[in-house]
Order: structure tokens, then C-alpha cells, then sequence
């Protein structure tokens, strides 16, 4: 089994999913999955042989508005009715839980997680079609009227960048491990490149990416988006950089990328084609201001993984890694802003 984070009395949780959760019949195991850095993520076995997953906020000091399993529960139940594949929510704790951090439960699928975008052991016909699986769900999410499913306040008016470039610079500050001339230069370009709200509000993911979408066991067909924890109301042209920024990243990054891979050979997709499939499919005009787009992805990615790595330098990460290699990955990140920034290659 293994070790949890949370520490609590097993006889109290029990009694609370079964009080909570409908056809929990008591706790027979809970598994921490290894895998992910923000949220920690179990899975649990009921007495009948059951599964669920179980998702809580890491214990200790958190930064504002971060870990925020209640908007991911929020989310996920209101799209249960629209085109794109989530997990039935099941339960959503109060902060007096169990287990000391507020938790979600939701049902357990089975299918297969992707670590490598690379998609190395699949034919280049099924990474073709997981790929346009991937932008056919982000499309049909960004096409989802947020007021329909319950969401019309579920995000802030206004220019959706000028607020996320507020925020993660407050993040990035409130959390800075070292100086990185990089970060400080691309924060200052951002401010004073800032596009202009063009009207565009969507639900928006906020970090998706192969790596957090669950495909069937057999084929390429998605069964579901997963981490939902960013996720507001937003630019859509957010996601969809964001999705990109992974094929200008390295492939032995923290976070693995497609840079250097022959694309068509692969059957992997070229981003101007990934931008014009998901472009096609929402019948829209191709984005303008595409560099400030990625330049404000490498940015964000970079702020949220700083923050990780003062939670890992804290003794307070999910899952803590090396942490000089999540540094670099840091300044990769940083550099590869200001590269596109300038016009430059990274």
C-alpha cells in the first residue's frame, strides 16, 4: 500500500463514506496513486470489492484559492450532461472532514492514462486519433453555454489574461524559491503586451493535456477529463496554447513534450494543424495574438510549478520529485516564454 498524507482514524472515515457515499459498504483498503503533484488522489475498496477514487486537498498551509476540490465537484457535476466524458461525482466533504482537508468522491474508471504524449507503444494510427480525441473534447468543452449547466458565475467578468497574469505573478511571488531573471522579464512583457478583451468566455480546464484525460482500456476513444482544479471561466484560446505549449516542450522535460519528434511520421499532430482542427470544429477565425497565448502558457506553468516545488521544499507535496530537476524544468519554462516572446526558437 502506499503511504498516505492525511493522516486520520480509519473506523471515523468509514462510518463517513458510508453515511455519505450511496452503496459504500465500509473500507476495506485506501491506495495513494503515485502519480500527479497537486491534489492527493486515492483509491479506495469498499467491503464488497468496490471502487472509488477519492481526491482531497493536500493537509497544511495552502495558498489562496489553490487545491480547490470544491469547484472541481462543482464543475464535473455540471457536465455530466454535455459531450464531454467526466466521472459521476459522488460526494463533496466539508472542511471539517475526515480527514482534515475537504475531499471529493467519485466514481473509479477504468482506462489508461498516457505519461508520455509521445504515445511510444501505440501505432501512429491510434496516437493520430488520440489526439483528435483530445481537440474534439476541448473543442466541445469551449462550446458548452457556461449558463446552461449551471455555471454563469463560476468565473469573474473582464479580461480573463489580465487576471490570470495578476494572479500567478502574486502566486509565483508568494512562492519564490531564487531569482529568475527569465520569469521577471516575461511577468514584465506580459504586463505590457496585454491583449485586449475580445469578449470570448468559456469553461476552460486549465490544464489540459494529454497526461489528464483517461482513454478506454482497447482504443483511442476518451473516457474522461480528470484534475479539474484550475478550471473557470475563461479565454478559450487558454486551453487551447496551452495544449500546444506541449509540442514546443523537450521530451526529457519534468513534463515530457514532443519537441524534436517527427510529427508526421508519427502521427502526431503539427500545432499549426491541431490549431486549425480545433478552429474547424468551433467554426471560428484562427486566433490572432498566437505568441502572447503561448507566452502567457509557459508563463502559468511555470508559476504553478514553482509553487510545487516551495510546497516539495516545505515537506507538504503530493508526490515530491527531484527537486532540482523541477527547478530546471522551471527555467526551461521561463526561457521558452521569453524565446517566443521575442520570436525566437527555444
Amino acid at each position: 500500500m502506499s503511504q498516505t498524507l492525511h493522516k486520520y482514524d480509519p473506523e471515523r472515515l468509514c462510518t463517513y463514506l458510508q453515511h455519505h457515499v450511496a452503496e459504500f459498504s465500509g473500507l476495506a483498503e485506501i491506495v495513494k496513486f503515485s502519480d500527479g503533484q497537486s491534489n492527493p488522489t486515492y483509491k479506495l475498496t469498499d467491503t464488497a470489492g468496490r471502487h472509488f477514487v477519492l481526491r482531497a486537498k493536500p493537509p497544511g498551509t495552502l495558498l489562496k484559492s489553490a487545491h480547490a476540490v470544491d469547484r472541481e465537484f462543482r464543475v464535473m457535476t455540471a457536465l455530466a450532461t454535455t459531450a464531454v466524458p467526466v466521472p459521476q461525482m459522488l460526494h463533496l466533504s466539508g472542511e471539517d472532514s475526515p480527514l482534515g482537508a475537504q475531499f471529493l468522491v467519485m466514481e473509479h474508471l477504468e482506462g489508461r492514462v498516457f505519461w508520455d504524449p509521445a504515445l511510444p507503444e501505440q501505432s501512429p494510427k491510434f496516437r493520430q486519433d488520440a489526439y483528435h480525441a483530445l481537440v474534439r473534447t476541448l473543442a466541445a468543452l469551449h462550446d458548452v453555454d457556461p449558463q446552461a449547466v449551471g455555471l454563469a458565475d463560476f468565473g469573474k467578468p473582464g479580461n480573463y489574461f489580465s487576471r490570470q497574469v495578476a494572479r500567478w505573478t502574486g502566486q509565483y511571488r508568494a512562492c519564490e524559491t531564487q531569482t529568475r531573471p527569465d520569469m521577471d522579464w516575461t511577468i514584465d512583457w506580459l504586463e505590457r503586451n496585454m491583449v485586449p478583451d475580445d469578449g470570448q468566455t468559456a469553461i476552460v480546464h486549465g490544464d489540459y493535456r494529454l497526461d489528464n484525460v483517461m482513454f478506454d482500456a482497447d482504443t483511442p476513444d476518451m473516457i474522461a477529463v480528470l484534475d479539474w482544479e484550475l478550471s473557470t471561466l475563461g479565454h478559450p484560446f487558454a486551453d487551447l496554447a496551452y495544449q500546444c505549449m506541449g509540442l514546443r516542450l523537450p521530451q526529457d522535460g519534468m513534463i515530457k513534450g514532443l519537441k524534436g519528434i517527427d510529427r508526421t511520421a508519427q502521427g502526431l499532430p503539427e500545432e499549426a494543424e491541431y490549431v486549425a482542427q480545433y478552429c474547424a470544429l468551433r467554426g471560428i477565425a484562427p486566433p490572432e495574438n498566437w505568441a502572447f497565448y503561448m507566452v502567457f502558457s509557459f508563463f502559468r506553468l511555470a508559476a504553478i510549478l514553482e509553487g510545487v516545488l516551495h510546497r516539495a521544499q516545505s515537506g507538504n507535496a503530493s508526490n515530491p520529485r527531484g527537486m532540482d530537476t523541477m527547478s530546471r524544468s522551471i527555467a526551461t519554462l521561463a526561457q521558452a516564454a521569453k524565446h517566443t516572446a521575442q520570436g525566437r526558437v527555444s
